[in-house]
């Protein structure tokens, strides 16, 4: 019995990881809001339509899946570097944290990949753009990061170093989606990104006063 039950475990967690990879490469594709759970589970292999379901209930709990799957892999970076940085007050050092985790986990995946495409689907719907942030924000890893990130920019104010925040996020979501469909060195691509961010966080700031 118990060789039974773990079989069955090991096929519902192979169809799952099935499910999750078709899924990213179709949302990928044709974006989240074209393609159905019986779409995703037809190009998995299932024979049973309500498969999708079964395994992770809604799409938007299947799009937090694949995100979720993202996050813990780029958490594994996350914690690396900042083991290597601890202490710095080095901006660049902060902004390579932002960057890196996302650039090297595309690196690992290898060629080829859909995760960027993916996340930059996502970006253009607002409910699911909401949804992912939730999940990032769930990692204490990249809140640290923020944090230190943010301490080295004492004198920008609140509301445009959120603005530059944002910025920050999109140019490294919509440049990786870009890219991913032929890069051929993720090493140059981040020091790209971590140039024009750095950038973007020190240019000057000007403060227009109505009277």
């Amino acid at each position: 019995m118990a060789a039974t039950r773990r079989l069955r475990h090991e096929q519902a967690e192979a169809t799952r990881l099935r499910i999750l990879t078709v899924a990213e490469r179709l949302f990928a594709e044709q974006g989240v809001s074209s393609v159905s759970n019986r779409q995703v589970g037809e190009a998995a292999g299932q024979g049973n339509n309500t498969a999708v379901g079964y395994h992770f209930g809604t799409k938007n709990d299947l799009v937090r899946a694949i995100v979720q799957r993202h996050t813990a892999a780029m958490d594994t970076v996350r914690d690396d570097l900042l083991r290597r940085f601890d202490g710095s007050d080095r901006f660049r050092d902060w902004v390579t944290c932002v960057v890196r985790p996302y650039t090297d986990h595309l690196a690992a995946l290898g060629s080829p990949s859909w995760y960027a495409r993916f996340a930059a689907q996502v970006m253009t719907e607002p409910r699911l753009r909401e949804l992912a942030a939730a999940e990032y924000s769930e990692s204490s890893l990249l809140v640290t990061i923020s944090e230190r990130l943010h301490a080295c920019l004492p004198g920008l104010p609140a509301t445009v170093r959120a603005e530059r925040d944002d910025m920050a996020h999109t140019l490294i979501v919509q440049w990786c989606a870009q890219r991913e469909r032929n890069v051929t060195d993720w090493n140059r691509t981040a020091t790209g990104l971590i140039d024009v961010i750095e950038g973007i966080y020190l240019a000057p700031t000007m403060i227009h006063v109505t009277r």
